[in-house]
């Protein structure tokens, strides 16, 4: 699901001359692919919750991988006519990536427990972050091949995938399936008992991936800007932050987790966030304003991966893959609303632009500390079954 966007981005110079794109019409190729899987994200986890995980996942591969051969067909067969079909390949992989990572959250709560399950959340957030780390270097690789050869990649690495989540995984099936009005009516349920600290956590994901995509965004800026730092060399550089997002991801699930309540590390990561931002507000040398971004990048690592635990556990099996995917449709979206974001608060200057992501990292720092209670959250309260631990 990462490698769907980013792998993209630097392609798109040379695809916007292959094919006579304005750089409006290419933003589209990023566009296509990000609309569909954020709509269609909650009914993937509707339908992971009446047929189980890999009924959703394995066909949601399949289907990411003929989006993916539509676009190769369109650039091959229609060379420079090939806008259009492409953008069908990018919905029809927009369609599939939905029943992907949100999906094998889900599947990975249902599969672990107690410490394993932080562990688990821990290595899924850091394949996540990976993923952000190698897609730019991956897609600058691929693209001294041809424009279209991401396209390629994806087509082929998504069929051994399917087939690996297909045989290799084990799934936990529902027993039997509710009505739609009863499955709704738990949700409804779920939602009364637990919605404030859902909603404070749903805030504390999507808000740290805001601040991280959007501080990377104006890093981005600055170094082509100020220092002249293009292509593969700009993608190193900007690759680690969310290296160090990625590890403090693993850690925080092998480690951190279950020595003290997790709202204080969600709480914390955050306040880390806004800290750093304060600072970035008033730094002008690029070594400082880097280091800024870097803390910023561990801050979001160890909330995210708390958080993945936290939500997992929330709700019982049986409506985990609604949770799971709502709270990956927020992420997505504040991965999305970043860097315009950032791009229009630049327009006031980078005092300005910080502590307004400083502002926004403490109302959710503060958000967290005040309603995420890990007990309740992850307790079995109620006449909804075993929540947390199931």
């Amino acid at each position: 699901m990462v490698l769907g966007n980013s792998i993209l981005i630097p392609v798109i110079p040379a695809m916007q001359a292959a094919l006579h794109l304005s750089p409006a019409s290419s933003g589209l190729v990023i566009t296509a692919f990000s609309v569909p899987a954020g709509l269609l994200i909650p009914f993937a986890g509707f339908l992971a919750d009446r047929w189980g995980r890999k009924a959703v996942m394995v066909p949601g591969l399949i289907v990411f991988s003929a989006g993916g051969l539509i676009a190769v067909a369109a650039a091959l067969v229609l060379k420079d006519r090939a806008f259009g079909l492409l953008m069908a390949g990018r919905v029809v992989q927009g369609l599939g990536a939905a029943g992907t990572a949100n999906i094998a959250m889900a599947l990975a709560g249902d599969l672990f427990t107690g410490k394993a399950r932080g562990q688990a959340m821990g290595v899924l957030e850091a394949s996540n972050g990976l993923g952000k780390v190698t897609s730019p270097i991956l897609g600058a690789a691929l693209g001294l091949l041809a424009w279209y050869a991401p396209f390629v990649f994806f087509t082929v690495l998504a069929v051994p995938v399917a087939l690996a989540v297909g045989f290799l995984t084990r799934d936990v099936r529902p027993s039997a399936r509710a009505s739609v009005k009863e499955y709704l009516g738990r949700l409804l349920e779920v939602s009364k008992r637990k919605g404030l600290a859902l909603g404070a956590a749903f805030l504390a994901g999507m808000s740290a991936l805001f601040l991280l995509f959007g501080t990377l965004f104006y890093l981005s800026e600055v170094l082509e800007r100020d220092f002249h730092i293009e292509g593969v060399l700009k993608g190193l550089v900007l690759a680690v932050p969310v290296l160090a997002s990625s590890v403090m991801a693993y850690l925080s699930g092998a480690y951190l987790q279950g020595r003290c309540d997790r709202r204080y590390l969600v709480s914390g990561g955050l306040g880390l966030i806004a800290v750093s931002l304060v600072g970035a507000a008033f730094l002008r040398h690029p070594f400082l304003l880097f280091g800024a971004v870097l803390l910023v990048g561990v801050g979001t690592g160890t909330a995210l991966a708390t958080l993945n635990v936290l939500v997992t556990s929330a709700v019982p099996r049986t409506e985990r893959g609604m949770v799971t995917s709502e709270y990956g449709a927020v992420r997505f979206f504040g991965v999305a609303v970043g860097p315009p974001v950032f791009g229009l608060l630049m327009g006031r200057g980078p005092t300005a632009t910080f502590l307004v992501a400083a502002l926004v990292a403490a109302v959710a720092a503060v958000a967290a500390l005040a309603f995420i209670d890990e007990r309740r959250l992850m307790g079995t309260a109620g006449g909804t079954g075993s929540a947390g631990r199931a």
